[in-house]
């Protein structure tokens, strides 16, 4: 081939490619076409190691100065030289030796060394080859110190890291905020999945919606209502979606409320005079607990004393969806006190009167899963369940005062408890936290006597790793919100407070903190609403209201505006009006009986002051009977009467 027509073919491709290049610039794109720059690992490492050994190198230069300057300063010369500058000597030695080796070996990656850009990798990736040592520079003298030192330091920081990693540091407690809902206990908390919005019920029948966007310093509740009317709150909780509120008090139909209170369903009552609970429609009962399905956001579950567990959809009002009956060791009725879900809705779990914790596959009624039968005492209230995120673990919290932690793979007994946490209310909490490592509850205690804690416990060991005391009143609900990272508590004295940390807490406590207490704007008396008709005749429009101070003063001046008082009548009375007082009868009465100045308070008092008048002047009765009135006679008093008189009291005759 000839090579003059390459050279041409050549020549064309190369045009061309300048044409698409000015095109590729153009468009954007030109840089697309280039290879990926490649790194020689080799050259690098040889860089690195270089910079190592001057490093060294000039570390031992300002050794050696220093050496010199001390012999200089000693009055004899004769001393040898010590230990470490011999080592300092060789180790100079052996580093320049190295460096003309390193010297003669990579005079040829010179070049391609000279476009590395950037800092040289760190002395610990320095090996030039597999067999090579890691260069460093030599150590001081007492460098061993310096290092155990430092492997000191690491211990301290790694015990640090363990300390940031343990969940006790995880737990807000920093801060907190107290929220008043009133002076009896605080039995409901619920807190909407965004936690936005907190709501609290207590023993007085109030529900309480807090706003913790729209709250300032003052912490007040931006709406109160009683929806049961006078029954206790003993559960609220909102839906998976936030948008409705269940209610269980202690009457025998639910309720399902809004966000802002407004009631959206209320469940039948059923038939108390049916013998098998599942063929009524209802409870026929006060009611105990309830809660929301996990993953439906329809569904809910209740327990009653009728000794039902009830699950309800918020769309068919008609009746339930189903029906579990809790049944003690020989087929009796069991009352139960408290139910839950697990994590995933598969699993619906209840707690007994009888110390039992029966466990059901939600779409098979009738028999049991799981079933402990002496899970806590018997007649003990078992007043929360709790399953953990993983949905492996069940906490239950009972009325004989423990705390206990279950496998329900293995139900027979539980892994752990923990004894001693006093329990007086039929709803105390328990609750995992976010990170599923800590198990958190409340103490009960008698009126003052001591404070209310709540108790944090390690999940694997179940030890009591921290506790905070909450008021001088017993700890009924906590809840651990696993967005804001806050823990709300619910208190016996009519409190809700809620711990957070600034830092490690989202949201929720930390909006309302902030902001200013807003003062009380007086109400303008005089003032109206200005109402803007664009349409209305240029006759009938009102002017446009520029200052309140001036239309202040104009109202002033308005008779009717300012209720100005109207002036007294003068002459006749007209339009109903009476005029001068004393120009009717009725005026002239009205003014006598004004005017009388006698004191008639005591009327007795009033009658007396004519007696005398009356006897020296007889006028009504006496001047009739003076011809016909007898003279009256008296009986003359004797000796004995005066004797008898003389007699002590209590020897006197009792008539």
């Amino acid at each position: 081939m000839d090579p003059n027509k390459v050279d041409e073919e050549s020549g064309k491709m190369s045009g061309d490619g300048d044409g698409d290049g000015d095109i590729a610039s153009v468009m954007g794109f030109s840089g697309f076409g280039k290879k990926a720059r490649t790194f020689d690992l080799d050259a690098i490492f040889e860089q690195t190691r270089r910079t190592a050994v001057e490093r060294s190198q000039r570390v031992l230069d300002e050794r050696q100065k220093d050496d010199q300057m001390e012999e200089e300063g000693e009055s004899s010369k004769s001393v040898k030289p010590s230990v470490h500058a011999q080592k300092d000597k060789a180790a100079a030695a052996t580093s320049r030796k190295q460096e003309s080796e390193s010297s003669s070996d990579s005079g040829s990656d010179s070049d391609s060394d000279s476009d590395l850009i950037g800092p040289p990798l760190p002395p610990q990736y320095a090996a030039q080859d597999e067999g090579d040592e890691l260069v460093r520079p030599p150590r001081p003298p007492g460098s061993m110190a310096h290092s155990d030192e430092d492997e000191d330091d690491d211990d301290d920081e790694e015990e640090a890291q363990d300390d940031d990693d343990s969940p006790v540091k995880k737990i807000p407690d920093t801060h907190e905020i107290t929220l008043q809902h009133g002076t009896r206990t605080v039995s409901a908390l619920g807190l909407d999945p965004s936690g936005a919005r907190l709501v609290t019920g207590g023993y007085d029948y109030d529900v309480r919606f807090w706003d913790f966007a729209g709250m300032d310093q003052a912490l007040q509740a931006f709406r109160s209502l009683q929806p049961c009317e006078c029954h206790q709150i003993k559960t609220l909780q909102y839906s998976i979606t936030g948008d409705v509120i269940l209610v269980v008090s202690g009457n025998a139909q639910a309720k399902v409320l809004d966000r802002d209170g407004f009631n959206v369903m209320e469940c039948v009552k059923g038939d108390q005079y049916i013998v098998d609970m599942a063929k009524t429609k209802g409870h026929t009962a006060m009611l105990n607990s309830g809660c929301w399905h996990p993953k439906i956001k329809e569904e809910f579950m209740t327990c009653s004393n009728d000794g039902t567990v009830r699950t309800w959809v918020l769309s068919s009002e008609k009746g339930h969806k189903s029906v579990f009956k809790p049944r003690s060791f020989q087929g009796k009725k069991v009352i139960p006190t408290c139910c839950t879900y697990s994590r995933d809705g598969k699993l619906i779990a209840a707690g007994c009167q009888d110390g039992t914790i029966q466990i059901w596959d939600r779409n098979l009624s009738v028999h049991t899963k799981f079933h402990c039968r002496q899970a806590h005492i018997p007649g003990s209230d078992t007043s929360c369940l709790s399953f953990s995120y993983d949905g492996v673990t069940l906490a239950s919290r009972g009325g004989d005062d423990t705390l206990k932690l279950w496998d329900i793979r293995n139900f027979k007994k539980p892994v752990n408890v923990a004894t001693g946490l006093e329990n007086n209310f039929t709803m105390t909490d328990c609750c995992f936290s976010p990170d599923d490592k800590l198990l958190v509850t409340g103490t009960s205690v008698k009126r003052e006597q001591g404070d209310g804690k709540l108790v944090f416990f390690d999940r694997t060991s179940f030890q009591r790793v921290y506790e905070i005391e909450v008021t001088n009143a017993s700890v009924v609900r906590c809840l651990w919100h696993p967005k804001l990272n806050q823990i709300m508590v619910g208190t016996g004295n009519g409190l809700a407070k809620v711990y957070y940390d600034p830092v490690k807490s989202h949201r929720g406590a930390k909006l309302c903190v902030v902001k200013s207490q807003r003062k009380e704007r007086q109400a303008e008396t005089l003032t109206q609403d200005y109402i803007i008709t664009p349409h209305a005749l240029p006759m009938f429009r009102e002017a446009r209201q520029r200052s309140t101070r001036k239309q202040l003063e104009k109202d002033r001046l308005d008779p009717k505006k300012s209720h100005k008082p109207e002036p007294p009548v003068s002459g006749p009375g007209r339009g109903g009006r009476v005029a001068a007082h004393g120009g009717t009868l009725s005026s002239f009465i009205v003014k006598n009986i004004a005017l009388d100045k006698t004191d008639d308070s005591n009327p007795r008092q009033a009658i007396l002051r004519h007696a005398k008048d009356a006897s020296e002047n007889p006028y009504w009765v006496a001047p009739a009977y003076t011809q016909t009135q007898p003279e009256p006679v008296f009986a003359e008093e004797s000796e004995e009467d005066e004797e008898a008189d003389k007699e002590p009291e209590w020897k006197k005759r009792k008539i």
